[in-house]
């Protein structure tokens, strides 16, 4: 696929992610557009296992796009999201409507190996459940989490790893597998092509995140170089 539009879509709010990608997209030969989502904040969650930055430290977007001339389209909807780019990547952005979907090639990144692990905290149920860590570039489909893969990249665990530098790693990996997204479009790779099909998991439940602690040695076992 010859790519020369790039839609970027994103929350019309500060964004760790969407800064940090836009970085790394800076300097190649595409015409980008950045589509801005509403942003309705959430309530921070009691958690035992912070397993991502904080989102919201970060340059609110319209001042990268302002920057960086990029045009910068301020949505109501996701339905505001034309079809004018060639592909559409997601830096930041909730489950997208079919309406918005519909015709468009738009490419998530999911921190996990799809169809394995699908849903939200996928880093910490991956331990929980003893399945290999990575993160999979695919396309947005009706399902949460079940679109055709692009590529699945392995995130490295070590026998030393905490679950803070696993997390971190974990995360640094997704990013970079987004900024590279059409390098993997280009190549795909997926050294799992066997794995069985998860359940889309809602948000980890405290109770749970205490037995992923417990179990963190044995994963390291299990799965550290």
């Amino acid at each position: 696929m010859k790519i020369k539009s790039v839609g970027l879509i994103t929350y019309h709010h500060p964004h760790l992610k969407t800064d940090q990608v836009l970085q790394r997209l800076l300097g190649r030969d595409y015409a980008y557009i950045m589509y801005a989502l509403p942003f309705t904040p959430r309530k921070a969650r009691d958690t035992l296992i912070r397993h991502r930055p904080e989102q919201s430290a970060a340059v609110a977007p319209e001042i990268l796009a302002a920057k960086h001339e990029i045009p910068y389209v301020l949505c109501e909807a996701d339905t505001d999201i034309d079809d004018s780019c060639d592909v559409y990547v997601i830096l930041g952005a909730g489950i997208l409507s079919a309406e918005c979907v519909k015709g468009k090639k738009i490419l998530n990144g999911h921190p996990g190996i799809i169809p394995s692990s699908r849903g939200l905290d996928s880093f910490k149920w991956a331990i929980h459940e003893m399945k290999p860590m990575g993160v999979t570039l695919h396309y947005i489909d009706a399902e949460v989490d079940a679109g055709e893969v692009v590529s699945v990249i392995p995130t490295n665990v070590y026998r030393t790893d905490t679950i803070a530098t696993l997390a971190r790693r974990h995360y640094e990996n997704e990013i970079d597998m987004v900024a590279r997204f059409d390098e993997c479009l280009a190549h795909p790779s997926n050294p799992f092509t066997d794995v069985d099909v998860g359940e889309a998991h809602r948000r980890m439940p405290r109770d749970l995140e205490a037995e992923v602690e417990q179990r963190f040695t044995d994963y390291l076992d299990r799965w550290g170089k």
